[in-house]
């Protein structure tokens, strides 16, 4: 496996991981005491946290890339086939 399938793998993985971590602990304005916004949807997340959803999402996606690079380059299932 060369540098840019590396790459290919880490990149989908982490899309994947950001989506699943993406609406863990969001709260929407209706469910927060915050008041809401005239004209604003209520349903819309108060305090997304894109940052921080960012961060989780790359060291899970490290994590989870590393070993299923491993498993690959070991020669456990091979892609090619």
């Amino acid at each position: 496996m060369n540098f840019g399938a590396g790459v290919v793998v880490f990149v989908i993985i982490w899309w994947c991981v950001f989506l699943a971590v993406l609406p863990i602990g969001v709260k929407g304005d209706w469910e927060s005491d915050a008041p809401i916004v005239p004209g604003a949807e209520p349903g819309a997340p108060n305090n997304p946290d894109l940052k921080r959803k960012a961060l989780q999402a790359t060291i899970i996606s490290s994590v989870l890339s590393v070993i299923v690079i491993g498993v690959i380059v070991s020669g456990i299932f091979d892609y090619r086939d």
